[in-house]
């Protein structure tokens, strides 16, 4: 009887955690399912790219994990019954539910409307592929001197702007930012900031609110009207609601409470990874959303469940962060070293070379998925009593 691994959501953290546990753990003793709506991977740092009508690579993630161990499983994660051990999904043939003894939790996020009225009826976002084609196909029909406004001055707002900006000299285009601009990076960054702002003719809206958002623009907090026939939302995110239905642990946000090891501290069966998990950093805070949180936490708790499984040493949590990179457009950037827990260090990289920095960075990213067994030496283990396998519940 085989202990089954289920891992809901195939982005960067469940796609990896999929692939290393089946380059940890024997296929004699584990079946390693992997859901996911999508039949592709999507390569979501990649997405003010694809709105701004670039091509993208496809990876089919059953062409993915061939020959892997893993089996893809294309359908819609509906339900979570945590104390049962049971995931309702919505696939092809129907609706069924699925068994796990481990389970990993990898269902990410999704552009928050923060409460603001009128975003979901009349504000686009690049948060997932479809959403970033919806901007694709409105911009291709904007016309030129038309104003495109881009809500949100964090990572995600300054790479879809400046994208924006790039692909389509012709627009109007600005920025709406709570704060100052880029304000958390170094002088040297910001300094760069400002002066790509000024290159693309980006407008910036600093220390400004947005209240509502209307077909013809977005109103202010104080009163402004800032006219755009197309406002663009990137003001934060939301994890997907179903692990807050569930009996596990969750935070105010919504993400699944985990310990050092990645594990839930109300069910030990259950591991969150990437956006869905309220993660401790290096410094206590939690680790934020994003690929650079991600994949490591992935990593971690692959070797983790593999650890226990077989009796293994538990590893350590040695999450930390090196950098943030900003990509201004195709052939500009920054690259913002950091200390590991998230604060700026006052060097930076920017321009071509930062440029490419980002893409390697990107590309690894996504190479990490195309080969998802190739980066570890053959250690598949076999599963001891250490943690033995459980007794079949459904």
């Amino acid at each position: 009887m085989k202990h089954r691994i289920v891992v809901l959501g195939a982005g960067y953290a469940g796609a990896n955690a999929a692939g290393r546990l089946a380059k940890r753990l024997h296929p004699a003793d584990v079946d390693i399912t992997l859901v996911n709506a999508e039949p592709e991977f999507v390569e979501r740092v990649r997405m003010h790219q694809l709105a701004t009508g670039q091509e993208l690579k496809s990876r089919v993630l059953t062409e993915v994990f061939a020959g892997t161990g893993v089996r893809v499983l294309p359908a819609r994660v509906a339900a979570v019954d945590a104390d049962r051990k049971t995931g309702g999904i919505e696939a092809a043939d129907g609706a069924r539910e699925i068994v796990y003894d481990t389970l990993v939790y990898a269902l990410g996020s999704a552009a928050a409307d923060c409460g603001v009225p009128g975003v979901a009826e009349y504000a686009y976002d690049i948060a997932g592929k479809q959403s970033a084609l919806r901007v694709r196909e409105r911009l291709a029909v904007l016309g030129s001197g038309a104003t495109v406004l881009v809500v949100g001055g964090g990572l995600t707002g300054i790479e879809a702007v400046t994208e924006i900006a790039e692909a389509r000299p012709d627009l109007e285009v600005g920025l709406v930012a709570r704060g100052g601009l880029g304000d958390w990076l170094s002088e040297k960054a910001q300094q760069h900031l400002r002066k790509a702002f000024a290159r693309l003719g980006i407008t910036v809206h600093e220390h400004t609110d947005i209240a509502r958002v209307e077909p013809t623009g977005a109103g202010t907090a104080g009163g402004r009207m800032l006219p755009a026939q197309m406002t663009v939302w990137t003001a934060g995110f939301t994890v997907h609601p179903i692990a807050a239905s569930t009996t596990l642990r969750v935070s105010a946000t919504g993400q699944i409470v985990v310990d050092d090891t990645m594990r839930s501290v109300s069910h030990p069966d259950v591991y969150a990874v990437g956006d869905a998990a309220l993660a401790p950093g290096a410094n206590g805070d939690p680790l934020r959303m994003s690929c650079a949180s991600g994949v490591p936490s992935a990593y971690l708790a692959a070797d983790v469940i593999a650890a226990r499984l077989t009796g293994r040493k538990i590893p350590r949590n040695s999450i930390g962060y090196t950098g943030q990179c900003i990509s201004l457009g195709r052939r500009d950037a920054i690259v913002q070293w950091v200390t590991p827990d998230d604060q700026p260090k006052p060097s930076a990289l920017t321009g071509r070379s930062a440029a490419r920095v980002k893409e390697f960075i990107c590309k690894s990213a996504a190479w990490s998925i195309s080969y998802p067994t190739a980066m570890l030496p053959s250690r598949r283990r076999r599963i001891t009593a250490a943690e033995p396998i459980r007794a079949r519940t459904a």
